[in-house]
């Protein structure tokens, strides 16, 4: 099995991105988005996140982590499993002009798996890489931040509400408690 792509060091910072099933571009609708904040906000308080960047994309979330209390896997699993519940129900609450296309999608994923009942959102893994040194987590962040530049998003990183990017760059607080790397 690889150990490329896995949290080996628990104490180590990684970047991660998990991403949703068939690249679905879910997060368009701000409910949503904050069912997203809401829970990183809950593994923050509960589990011991600590978030040192991020960026919530319409199909997926890059972010710098690392764990003081729960280990990275186990929160990752935890968020993933309360999230696709949460989302499933909020399709169904708000006005989703996709809501069976999204719903029969996530369905259908989950047709033929033993741990999954009824929908399948997220990708199996985070794709987690620790940040070995500066060049590297530098090279992670700016990537981070210029996610929404280079969809054409916003002219600025700093611009785009759902990142870290305004806490970086111009000092003010972003939606998520986050700790500065720099």
């Amino acid at each position: 099995m690889s150990e490329k792509y896995k949290f080996n060091d628990p104490e180590g910072t990684y970047f991660i991105t998990t991403s949703i099933v068939g690249w679905i571009d879910i997060f368009t609708r701000p409910e949503l988005k904050h069912v997203i904040i809401d829970s990183l906000k809950h593994c923050q308080k509960e589990k011991g996140l600590v978030i040192n960047a991020w960026c919530l994309m319409p199909s997926h979330l890059h972010m710098i982590v690392r764990t003081s209390k729960v280990p990275l896997p186990d929160i990752m699993r935890d968020f993933k499993k309360f999230t696709t519940k949460e989302i499933i129900s909020v399709i169904g609450r708000i006005h989703e002009s996709r809501k069976a296309w999204m719903l029969e999608m996530f369905s259908d994923v989950a047709d033929g798996l033993k741990r999954v009942k009824n929908y399948k959102m997220w990708q199996d893994g985070n794709h987690p890489e620790l940040l070995f040194s500066n060049d590297f987590l530098q090279q992670k962040l700016n990537y981070i931040h210029m996610n929404p530049v280079v969809a054409e998003f916003v002219d600025e990183p700093e611009y785009y509400w759902y990142s870290s990017a305004r806490d970086y760059y111009t000092k003010q607080r972003g939606l998520l408690e986050i700790e500065l790397l720099m």
